[in-house]
């Protein structure tokens, strides 16, 4: 048998059998695994919905299955947590069926308008003028808590000062270009709008004191952690109710402001219904 054996594979003829033999099963085996790599299944999800613009993803609008691999181009998210919570693109919107592609879903910070998205029901969005020296030095960051407040002449025309508002949140700090300042980037930013909200009778309250003009006003956004300086030793301190009262008699007196000043009032009115049930229950 040895000796057979040895013949055997001694022929050129039999070698040459054999070699083609080996590569074809070679090939045989090598594109079997390719196909099979090729059609392997892998679970992806997708949009069961279209997905508008700035939308926020939902557990209800994510639906998974499996797909050949080969199928699938681009980069697109894996992980279903990696989706849900995620906003889709302020320019992009997510046809019914599509994957969820790295370039269609942002962040919530890194919508253009991100700080709509912060606002308590029934507040209104203040965007108030600043610079490096009012922030403290760029000290006045987002989720901050501030004071705000206002320095006048009242009518008796003493300097006064006092808090208009305490512990105020803050929204967002921005760029003279919209771009938020502390954003996770290179680029040094210089702080033009800070901003905040507020309910709606000390929004229209808070607005009010842009329509008066010759008692030289100042508002001041002050780190609650840090003491309001008048900066004038002749400046006398009130109290917010004084600076509220000072604020809505000027509006009264003011003929094309009537329906701003009816309006406060039934504000703040409310306001103070509510806070007083809100006490007794």
């Amino acid at each position: 048998m040895g000796k057979f054996l040895n013949k055997f594979l001694k022929n050129k003829n039999t070698v040459t059998i054999l070699g083609v033999l080996a590569c074809v099963a070679i090939l045989f085996v090598g594109y079997n695994i390719r196909i099979n790599q090729k059609t392997a299944l892998v679970t992806v999800y997708y949009a069961n919905q279209t997905i508008q613009p700035k939308t926020q993803i939902t557990k209800e609008m994510v639906s998974r299955t499996q797909v050949p691999e080969s199928f699938i181009l681009g980069s697109y998210f894996k992980n279903y947590d990696d989706i849900v919570g995620k906003y889709s693109n302020y320019n992009s919107m997510i046809s019914e069926g599509s994957l969820f592609y790295h370039d269609l879903l942002i962040e919530e910070a890194n919508l253009p308008d991100a700080i709509l998205y912060d606002v308590n029901e029934g507040e209104r969005i203040v965007s108030f003028p600043v610079n490096t020296v009012t922030t403290y030095g760029n000290s006045i960051m987002p989720s901050n808590i501030v004071d705000i407040y206002v320095k006048l002449i009242d009518k008796d025309k003493k300097i006064v000062y006092g808090e208009f508002f305490q512990n105020i949140e803050v929204l967002g700090v921005k760029d003279a270009a919209g771009k938020n300042v502390f954003e996770n980037t290179e680029e040094e930013r210089t702080p033009a709008y800070l901003y905040f909200s507020l309910p709606e009778a000390k929004y229209l309250l808070f607005s009010s004191l842009n329509y008066i003009e010759e008692n030289e006003i100042e508002i001041a956004i002050v780190p609650n952690t840090v003491k309001f300086d008048a900066e004038d030793p002749t400046a006398t301190e009130v109290t917010s109710e004084y600076l509220y009262k000072f604020v809505l008699d000027k509006i009264s007196q003011i003929d094309n402001q009537k329906e701003l000043y009816e309006e406060l009032l039934n504000e703040m009115e409310q306001q103070e219904l509510e806070r007083k049930k809100s006490n007794n229950e």
